[in-house]
């Protein structure tokens, strides 16, 4: 037996009786070259190893917290809009505590998560028109009300807005403490933003000068950007979500689709690890941040999910051809703004002006 396998062993986690004990305690994993410099990285927090990704976290938090509060019923329905990850949350929330799943989602949900979700046990149901302004967001939360109304004991986990959503992530914070120590940086996607303001404060309680660095997609409008088609899923949103703590963020950077693809694949050869839309260009950013800083800075970056349902997207190479995400030039700097409202982005930018949109919103009015 190699000397190296003992302490392995020894680390292995105990056996599960039910299975929310899966959840949590998901390994790091140090990324360096070529994401970052030769002799610096990040430490990449694999939450792709939960079940279902890193919104198992919250689906069984905010389903725990609304069953203590009589918020959610014994047996009752969970109906909630998602694009796949809390979906698979809820599914095995659902399980735990007994209750009925129905997710909302659009077409472009992966059908090997449509397949699984089905497989749960939780029912599917699509909405077929985006929203005029709102995109497939504000369209999936409508039809949440209107499947509420229909049911009136059924309970929504409103996760956009839900601050259980935030306190959930509070164990992965304490766990990356546990694991790595000392956090100067952190780099976290933005969609529903539970996982960024609930890491970065109990981050922050260890260390206040802690740096958040928050990463969205083009076409995004959670950082004052207009909204458009979006390629990418589990970042980004086309509504407000009332979680985001925007007075958090140091700065943010927005990633297109094709550079998330380089990062997602260049992970995969060189790191064995790797994962969806989020983990691409969370990795892409972590890196730039690894070669910025001074060496002995830790970064930690959040990882949401692994590579298994972007097996017909991100890792297929016609559907990458058809939609070119395969011939752009490795990226290696993003473009700068001084404001949100400075320009329409359409590749990696970042910018320190981090602005609520309903600020924004506000100056354009009087600026008129």
């Amino acid at each position: 037996m190699r000397a190296d396998v003992s302490p392995a062993l020894m680390a292995a986690p105990g056996p599960a009786l039910h299975p929310d004990a899966l959840v949590g305690n998901t390994p790091v994993l140090r990324v360096g070259a070529p994401l970052a410099p030769e002799g610096r990285g990040f430490w990449a927090k694999l939450e792709g190893c939960n079940p279902g990704g890193i919104k198992d976290r919250p689906a069984l938090h905010m389903v725990r917290r609304a069953r203590q509060r009589g918020d959610l019923a014994p047996g009752a329905r969970i109906i909630e809009s998602t694009s796949g990850t809390l979906g698979l949350g809820l599914s095995l929330a659902g399980l735990v505590y007994g209750h009925p799943v129905t997710v909302v989602t659009d077409p472009s949900l992966e059908p090997v998560v449509a397949r699984m979700l089905a497989a749960y046990g939780t029912r599917i149901d699509l909405v077929t028109e985006a929203h005029a302004s709102g995109g497939w967001q504000q369209a999936r939360n409508e039809r949440v009300v209107e499947l509420l109304d229909r049911e009136p004991d059924a309970w929504c986990p409103d996760q956009y807005n839900n601050p259980d959503n935030v306190d959930s992530y509070g164990s992965l914070a304490l766990e990356l403490i546990e694991q790595v120590g000392w956090i100067d940086v952190l780099v976290c996607a933005v969609g529903t933003g539970g996982h960024s303001a609930g890491a970065a404060r109990v981050l922050r309680r260890f260390n206040p000068d802690l740096k958040l660095i928050g990463v969205d997609t083009v076409s995004s409008t959670i950082f004052g950007q207009p909204a458009g088609p979006r390629l990418m899923r589990g970042l980004g949103s086309s509504i407000y979500p009332r979680n985001v703590d925007y007075d958090a963020f140091d700065e943010i950077h927005w990633v297109a689709p094709s550079e998330a693809v380089w990062a997602c694949r260049t992970l995969a050869a060189t790191h064995h690890a790797s994962g969806g839309w989020s983990v691409g260009a969370v990795a892409l950013v972590a890196g730039w941040a690894a070669r910025i800083h001074d060496p002995d800075i830790r970064i930690a970056a959040v990882f949401p999910d692994s590579p298994q349902r972007y097996f017909d997207t991100i890792y297929n190479d016609t559907y990458c051809a058809e939609w070119g995400l395969l011939s752009a030039d490795p990226p290696t700097e993003p473009d700068t703004i001084d404001h949100p409202a400075e320009k329409v982005v359409r590749t990696w930018t970042r910018c320190a002006t981090v602005i609520d949109p309903g600020d924004l919103a506000r100056d354009r009015r009087r600026s008129w």
